[in-house]
């Protein structure tokens, strides 16, 4: 005897919001299709669905075309940024610890101590005195 098998389909159910939030961060231009497809686990054919359905752009008759070219060109704009700013985090660290090395040997050749201590009094400061 041949037991009876049945493939259960699996299909995944999406909150409509969930749906506009995509296709609203489609259309802003902070990812493209591709790339949510990759971020959520979301079939391509599925988000573009949802743009035909949900978007504000969208008209009847017209179809929703994503240049590769735009998405590349936005991902090398977006890396150049970060290059850009890890290069200004590099500066800065070397700033810090250039600085840091000279209250160092501000403190051992020179016996100052740069770096206030907590019991340090208040200066009395620049501040108009109760005198009038």
């Amino acid at each position: 005897m041949r037991a009876q098998v049945r493939v259960i389909k699996k299909s995944r159910v999406y909150s409509e919001s969930f749906q506009r939030e995509l296709v609203r961060l489609f259309e802003a231009g902070k990812f493209s299709i591709l790339q949510l497809e990759k971020l959520y686990g979301v079939s391509n054919v599925v988000i573009y669905r949802w743009v035909y359905k949900y978007s504000e752009f969208n008209q009847p008759g017209y179809r929703v075309v994503e240049m590769k070219q735009s998405s590349t060109s936005k991902l090398k704009l977006l890396e150049e940024r970060i290059r850009e700013l890890e290069k200004i985090v590099g500066q800065k660290q070397i700033k810090i610890d250039f600085l840091e090395e000279m209250i160092v040997v501000a403190k051992e050749e020179l016996n100052i101590d740069i770096k206030k201590k907590s019991s340090t009094p208040r200066s009395g400061g620049s501040g108009k005195s109760g005198k009038s």
